[in-house]
């Protein structure tokens, strides 16, 4: 039972699971990247050096032969690939510096502006009474 009672207490901590939803995020975004990459971005590229559609290129090794399919090499499929690669990578920085930048700002409040405890309030007063007493 107490494995059990581990694995439990692993899967259901919250670090699991924010990160299972970051990956689940994360797949939808790279599919929303992907679409962006070869269904906008890539066409007006394509149009700019010739009206070349970059999914096709490719090099063949070896042509088909009867059942067996050609060798290719779809670099075409790797330049996209490269391109959507490159805008998540841009945008999850620009995402982190902008998380980074909260946090300073976060850090780099003032503490006059944060009142003190109640409790912390009431000692300085307790003691301050005590100290006038002798």
């Amino acid at each position: 039972m107490g494995m059990i009672k581990e694995f439990k207490d692993f899967a259901v901590k919250g670090n699991v699971v924010d990160m299972a939803v970051g990956i689940i995020i994360g797949t939808a975004f790279g599919k929303i990247v992907s679409s962006f990459v070869g269904d906008v971005i890539m066409p007006p590229i394509g149009v700019l050096l010739g009206g070349i559609d970059f999914t096709n290129l490719s090099i063949t090794i070896k042509a088909a032969t009867g059942n067996l399919p050609a060798v290719v090499i779809s670099y075409g499929k790797f330049i996209q690939t490269v391109v959507d690669f490159l805008i998540v990578a841009f945008v999850i920085f620009i995402a982190v510096k902008a998380i980074n930048k909260l946090k300073k700002i976060e850090v780099e409040a003032p503490k006059e502006l944060v009142a003190p405890p109640v409790q912390e309030v009431l000692l300085t007063e307790i003691r301050d009474l005590l100290k006038a007493r002798k």
